[in-house]
């Protein structure tokens, strides 16, 4: 009898185990709390549209917040990869989190879909970075865009105001890299913390140099402060901010002195204003009705399509890499990197993504989109 009860226990940690693996688990790190939340709470919002089945196999979400913190993006990641054992990580929302949950993917062999945008998270290509890819245009893409809008326009300086910390100082790269190659002078340097109230130093400072536009590196709504410190000191000159401030919480804080911002975003954003023969439009325009017949009309935003677009990624590629292993083996989730950097000619709603060994990020052009706020709304611009 003794040895039948031990049997039947070794059988039902069998069967638990199998049970355990029958499915996919991702897991998702996102910032739905803290500085970031305007852009983390659509982020999870979107996470309850993806598909629950893939491939014929049941796909179990585990989303944890990690508060715009670092630490707990971190903690987070091994986590979710130690305890939940998942099969790959969605996120974080943020560069500062993504680039250091980078060390603790790579090592551990679980495939990591970034939704924020520095390039520096999948380049330079690595052993670690192996096993990273994103959703979001790469800063570089979208900093181009700007710069050439700034100098199509009479642009031949420009201030830069933007976040302390590695998310501020990779747009200032870029736009120095870009504005240099366009002919235009990066005439100040200003910093200020994501929890920083007041900005009116910095501010200043900016305005003496007297640029001709002026290039906030912020995201979320501590992206409004400078722009409504420049507004109320009657800067005239044109501003642009990055694609971490398009959303409506920014659009609110922000009120009229946004009025006239321009901002390089994936085109999601403004996808009804999209010419027909856009590859990510009618992606863009399935997400926005999933997306709205949920939470509401007019609550969509471009960060919730990062998610969208990883979902999409995983589609294309649980499929592919179920032929090489189980889910919850060292093989699948091999397989599974494998498949996402096979990825080609797969459109989202914000572009077209074709991976490749170099580029884990894999957008094009055609991810970029130049708007306008006008009245309170997006307004697509051409991009000269």
């Amino acid at each position: 009898m003794r040895n039948l009860l031990r049997l039947s226990a070794v059988l039902a940690g069998v069967f638990v185990s199998t049970a355990l693996y029958a499915q996919v688990r991702v897991g998702l790190t996102l910032s739905t709390t803290g500085p970031a939340a305007s852009l983390g709470i659509p982020e999870q919002n979107t996470a309850a549209l993806l598909p629950r089945e893939i491939g014929g196999q049941k796909i179990d979400y585990i989303i944890l917040n990690d508060a715009s913190d670092t630490t707990v993006a971190v903690k987070n990641t091994h986590k979710l990869i130690n305890e939940d054992k998942v099969d790959a990580i969605i996120g974080s929302t943020i560069t500062t989190n993504s680039l250091a949950m980078i060390d603790t993917v790579g090592p551990a062999g679980v495939p990591m879909i970034s939704v924020a945008a520095s390039k520096h998270i999948v380049s330079p290509m690595d052993a670690n970075r192996h096993w990273v890819y994103k959703t979001v245009q790469n800063d570089s893409l979208l900093t181009e865009s700007a710069v050439r809008h700034m100098a199509a326009h009479g642009v031949k300086t420009v201030a830069y105001i933007g976040f302390s910390d590695g998310y501020g100082d990779s747009w200032l790269q870029e736009l120095t890299q870009m504005a240099g190659k366009h002919h235009i002078k990066v005439v100040a340097n200003e910093r200020y913390g994501r929890t920083d109230s007041s900005v009116t130093g910095i501010v200043l400072k900016a305005m003496a140099t007297k640029p001709d536009a002026v290039f906030i590196g912020a995201s979320g709504t501590p992206g409004a402060l400078p722009q409504m410190a420049l507004v109320e000191r009657g800067y005239k000159g044109k501003i642009y901010q990055t694609q971490g401030v398009a959303n409506q919480d920014f659009l609110r804080v922000c009120g009229k002195s946004c009025e006239g911002t321009f901002i390089a975003v994936g085109p999601a954003m403004v996808a009804a204003q999209l010419p027909d023969s856009h590859p990510a439009k009618a992606v863009a325009l399935d997400y926005i009705k999933h997306y709205e017949a949920k939470y509401g009309a007019g609550s969509v935003s471009p960060f919730g399509a990062h998610v969208w677009d990883a979902g999409r990624l995983l589609q294309r590629a649980i499929p592919l890499a179920l032929k090489q292993g189980k889910p919850g083996t060292k093989e699948f989730r091999s397989a599974l990197r494998d498949a996402l950097e096979q990825t080609k000619d797969l459109a989202v709603a914000n572009g077209v993504l074709n991976m490749t060994p170099q580029d884990h990020a894999g957008f094009d052009a055609r991810a970029v989109a130049m708007i306008r706020i006008e009245g309170g709304k997006w307004k697509l611009v051409p991009t000269d």
